[in-house]
């Protein structure tokens, strides 16, 4: 039986000091490979920051602030310009490296890099005016509502926006008069690089913009440290339960974009070659590896078959192939995992009950590509009803009206996004406004605009980025009111 040592001063657990002090282990640094998912070739290798890196880079961060804070709007603005335009003389670069990176087709990267310069350009032109302070009537005495930063904010991003899911978090905090820490993911570290340079040359002041090479462990660190204000996150929501749960014990304001999976409603009264033109693109953009992507394809019974032939032949026709080719139009996805854990999902789904009209599989058990995959007859209980698909797989459920189809759209743990197909768009605008989700469409998937509030409610997260209030999360509304008289 084992016992417990007790130290000199009597505390049951604790190690007895030794005579001579021995320096404490210090934890082994991680690597982290940069691996092209098309072929597997590891492209990179980086090593983890130590403890004491990290700490230094959140002091300078916290020793730029008070600085950084006093900076003019004019300034600000003229920096972010700066960023956006070096976003466009670099922009075949850093498309280049996403697709290598993580395995999205190039000319998809190219649009990602310039809505990371629109982004920029939106916040320089109108940060100041989003923050602008506002008077509040009272006849007790006027009040003004001042927009202040908060100061350190840490950023975790995920991989499959390498670029668009910093900028959206850096720019608008930046303008706001925040510093930055980012943690980016441990499989872009490329791109991770190449951004934290992009903010260099821009000539942001040292510790405003702060790159991490950091896993989960060194992560945790920063979320805890009395340095660190807010902390936005960007991913799974279980993931994200935990970071908001560790943020929470130390009361730090968080932003949580989480998972998705939005329904796709298509009426009985639809476009639909529009509408397959834009199922199309909902589901194979990024292939389909966005937390927005249309996912849960909700058709009226007396359009369905329509629907998903039309589909079908158009899925069936896109040529698999490699991501820097322009023709390519199936990717593979980011990694060897996620391509066998979506089809781990699709066999599931199939075993209870779900039909398979193209697709299913990968080509071999080693490859980060999957098929185009439509899966009909889904079942609730089953992962193409339940979870999150992040894949080119569409799961499709056709319902006998309008009220069943709303009904089922509601019926997931999420809540990000949504759209809804009609030539009738005061029906779609009706349809829209009885789906429970932080955006929904007419006639487009839920996507992308700089100047568009992001974000969703239920399991897919709390708070909005782009568009005016992605600047105002970060913020000290702070009232100053003065008497009538002294």
């Amino acid at each position: 039986m084992a016992t417990s040592k007790t130290s000199r001063s009597g505390e049951q657990g604790a190690p007895a000091k030794t005579s001579v002090d021995q320096p404490r282990p210090t934890a082994p640094r991680a690597t982290l490979p940069s691996v092209n998912p098309y072929n597997g070739q590891t492209l990179k290798t980086y090593l983890e920051m130590s403890a004491e890196d990290v700490d230094n880079a959140i002091a300078k961060a916290h020793d730029c602030f008070p600085t950084w804070r006093r900076v003019s709007f004019v300034e600000r603005a003229s920096l972010l310009h700066r960023a956006a335009a070096l976003c466009r003389e670099r922009i075949d670069e850093l498309a280049r490296l996403m697709t290598l990176e993580m395995g999205k087709r190039i000319p998809e990267g190219r649009e990602e890099v310039e809505l990371c310069a629109r982004i920029f350009e939106y916040y320089a032109h109108r940060g100041e005016e989003f923050l602008r302070p506002q008077t509040l009537r009272s006849p007790l005495g006027d009040g003004t509502l001042l927009n202040e930063p908060l100061g350190v904010l840490f950023g975790i991003q995920p991989w499959n926006y390498p670029c668009y899911q910093v900028v959206r978090f850096a720019a608008p905090n930046l303008m706001a008069g925040n510093v930055v820490l980012l943690k980016h993911s441990t499989s872009v570290q490329q791109c991770a690089e190449a951004i934290d340079l992009l903010f260099r040359d821009a000539s942001f002041p040292t510790g405003a913009y702060t790159n991490l090479v950091v896993t989960a462990g060194l992560a945790n660190k920063v979320v805890d440290d009395d340095r660190v204000q807010g902390v936005s996150f960007t991913g799974s929501d279980t993931s994200g339960a935990r970071v908001a749960e560790r943020a929470g014990r130390y009361v730090k304001k968080t932003i949580m974009e989480l998972g998705g999976s939005d329904p796709f409603v298509v009426l009985d009264d639809a476009d639909m070659k529009l509408t397959i033109d834009r199922a199309v693109f909902g589901k194979m953009t990024n292939m389909g590896q966005s937390c927005v992507a249309a996912k849960r394809f909700i058709l009226l019974q007396s359009v369905s078959d329509e629907f998903v032939d039309g589909f079908r032949e158009r899925l069936a026709a896109l040529k698999m192939g490699d991501p820097l080719d322009e023709s390519t139009g199936v990717a593979p996805l980011s990694s060897v995992k996620a391509a066998a854990r979506l089809e781990d999902q699709v066999n599931r789904s199939v075993a209870g009950g779900a039909h398979v009209v193209l697709g299913g599989k990968r080509p071999s058990p080693d490859s980060a590509f999957f098929e185009p995959t439509i899966l009909t007859n889904v079942k609730k209980g089953t992962p193409a009803y339940d979870e999150e698909l992040f894949g080119p797989v569409a799961a499709v459920m056709a319902v006998p009206d309008q009220e069943t189809a709303i009904a089922v759209a509601n019926d997931t743990k999420y809540g990000l996004g949504g759209s809804v197909y009609t030539r009738d768009l005061e029906r779609g605008r009706r349809v829209a406004d009885q789906i429970d989700a932080g955006m929904v469409f007419v006639n487009h998937p839920a996507w992308i605009h700089e100047d568009m509030p992001f974000g969703g409610i239920k399991n897919s997260g709390y708070g909005r980025e782009t568009g005016p209030l992605g600047i105002q999360e970060f913020v000290n509304k702070k009232l100053l009111r003065a008497p009538l008289s002294a």
